[in-house]
């Protein structure tokens, strides 16, 4: 796990070591052990190191003896890597140790940019090919994109740049962006940016399942390969213990985050499962609160599974006058703004994790999104024939229902979306195709999900935040054998989890079972209620001034809705006052984070 950094252009100069210098710091929190950059004319390629597969071996960027002019950097793990080796040493590569990475030079040798289909694993990888009459850079992710890859093509000189995190690809000279005009309404309309657009002009991410392949001079030309080849055997319990044996096998430490809920729950209880049935020491399993009585509080269910899974527990308790200065950071480390604030509770937690001595840990992200958990799921399926449920499934994933965000725009804002088109019409014109061509509802949310909102809302926070703190989050229900089972499960199974369900009756309590479903966050309604300790913060960041100065919200109705909720606090307000404070926060970090053209940083 690491993060990684390029830049790719035609004809030009070696790129100034203090630019690149300037780049990898921005993201070395992700990659502490080891740091290293390789340029020539007109590119480079470079890697900050968290070592987890063969910590002493593995220097990146890759490069073997018998293959001159192939090098590659990755970030991730690649899970089928032994048996990867195993072919390519039949073929005569030779590999100077045990690395997962080691062996793209001879996997791209062998396949070319195709090379990608191969791996089984979580990955954005970059190999670049300097052999004569071959010069390219070949890019590409996992195919739920779990290692996030952001781009900044310039279309001038030809140049391309890539980075894993925002902040750092802002550090490259000559990569020229602003916030995208249409930011604000996208945060408040999906909680995040969408697609493969990112909050700035001119810095894409690649989408899931994705190769882009860079000739000297050219934007980049990306394509979807199809999803790796997986044969699941045996039912939903037996499939995730699969996974979650697989990925809890690591050369560093191990625990798991358990919110208290049943996706959480599950892995943690697997994961336990192996750690005595291997006689590992017991499994550590961490879960987050902030100090003192506040409502929606899941520490006893989390408590209930670590005592049924036998885990050493760890109750991680944060202090709410730290909020402040947690959200700046969050939002520093995330490069674009999320509504969501479980932002600054997972950039928390991890914090602990690592401070416990912790490298790896498995978490139960994406088991909705393939299980149908949602309420807005429910209530789709639940809608009469003919009713507008695509339009009610977008406003459920919404910050702020489009009546308020439109109540909240001033005039000149409100018609630039309606006349540019909002990312929630994207949404309910993806849902309403995809039923037009034949798909169930389930089957036609769930796509739409795990395609694009699970990379772009869950996926990049997971990863930038998780590596903030140098700690290699692991995702059992998005490997490709778990995916692979869900989709082929009849419709009612992966309705409301129900085979999620099934599959815990021995192994979590009944409580957790019968409990309703919770999202784990921060309890922002009453935490910016009178004397909340979010409440000055968020005044701050709406103050009239500010609000006038960007020209895109009325700041006499923010200020009209901040009274109602003050009055009588609710949590549609709370969250679309809370998003909005985000969005001003982030403009104001974005700022900062910006390298004046022609400067190094």
């Amino acid at each position: 796990m690491c993060r990684i950094l390029g830049s790719f252009a035609a004809g030009a100069d070696r790129p100034e070591p203090a630019q690149l210098a300037a780049v990898s710091a921005r993201q070395r929190h992700g990659g502490p052990d080891e740091h290293r950059v390789l340029s020539g004319p007109g590119w480079s390629l470079g890697c900050d190191r968290l070592a987890v597969t063969d910590p002493c071996g593995g220097q990146q960027p890759y490069r073997l003896p018998h293959l001159p002019g192939i090098l590659a950097v990755l970030n991730g793990e690649i899970y089928n890597h032994a048996e990867l080796r195993r072919a390519l040493a039949a073929r005569g590569h030779r590999f100077p140790d045990r690395c997962d990475g080691t062996l793209l030079p001879a996997l791209y040798a062998e396949h070319g940019p195709a090379f990608a289909e191969h791996l089984d694993g979580m990955f954005a990888v970059a190999v670049l090919d300097l052999r004569p009459g071959s010069t390219r850079l070949v890019l590409a992710v996992d195919d739920m994109g779990m290692k996030p890859l952001h781009l900044h093509h310039d279309p001038y000189d030809g140049s391309t740049r890539f980075a894993s995190e925002i902040p750092a690809l802002l550090a490259f000279e000559g990569v020229r962006i602003s916030p995208r005009e249409d930011a604000l309404d996208t945060l408040l309309a999906t909680r995040t940016s969408f697609s493969t657009h990112t909050a700035l002009d001119g810095i894409d991410v690649l989408p899931p399942g994705a190769t882009a392949l860079v000739r000297p001079g050219a934007a980049p030309v990306v394509r979807r390969r199809g999803p790796h080849r997986a044969t699941p055997a045996g039912d939903t319990q037996d499939v995730l213990r699969h996974e979650v044996r697989r990925l809890a096998r690591a050369e560093v430490p191990v625990c798991a985050v358990t919110s208290g809920g049943l996706d959480s729950g599950l892995v943690t209880a697997l994961a336990a499962e192996h750690a005595r049935e291997t006689d590992a020491p017991p499994l550590h399993t961490f879960h987050l609160t902030y100090r003192g009585r506040w409502p929606d509080s899941e520490s006893a269910h989390a408590r209930a599974v670590a005592r049924r899974a036998r885990t050493v527990h760890h109750e991680v308790a944060v202090d709410p006058d730290e909020l402040g200065s947690l959200l700046t950071r969050t939002v520093r480390h995330l490069g674009q703004p999320n509504a969501d604030p479980i932002t600054v509770s997972t950039y928390a937690l991890f914090r602990a994790v690592r401070e416990s001595g912790f490298t790896v840990a498995l978490a139960g992200d994406g088991a909705d999104e393939l299980f149908g958990g949602y309420d807005r799921m429910r209530a789709a399926l639940a809608a009469p024939a003919g009713s507008d449920w695509a339009g009610a499934y977008a406003d459920a994933l919404a910050a702020a229902p489009r009546l308020l965000r439109e109540h909240l725009y001033t005039a000149n804002y409100r018609a630039h979306i309606a006349d540019r088109g909002s990312a929630a019409d994207r949404i309910e014109q993806e849902l309403r195709s995809a039923e037009a061509v034949g798909a169930d509802r389930i089957t036609a949310m769930t796509a739409f999900e795990t395609r694009w909102r699970l990379p772009a809302y869950h996926l990049r926070r997971l990863d930038h935040l998780s590596m903030a703190w140098a700690v290699e989050a692991r995702l059992p229900f998005c490997q490709p054998s778990v995916v692979s089972h869900a989709r082929s499960l009849p419709t009612q199974a992966r309705t409301g989890k129900r085979a999620l369900y099934e599959a815990g009756v021995d192994l979590l309590p009944g409580s957790v079972l019968r409990r309703p479903k919770q999202p784990f966050t921060l309890p922002v309604a009453a935490m910016l209620a009178p004397g909340g300790p979010l409440l000055d913060l968020v005044r701050d960041l709406l103050s009239p001034a500010r609000l006038v100065l960007g020209g895109k919200v009325r700041a006499d109705r923010v200020a009209k809705l901040l009274a109602r909720h003050l009055d009588r606090p609710t949590p549609q307000a709370a969250l679309t006052l809370w998003s909005l404070a985000v969005h001003e926060l982030w403009t104001e970090v974005v700022q900062g984070m910006r390298i004046p053209v022609g400067c190094a940083a």
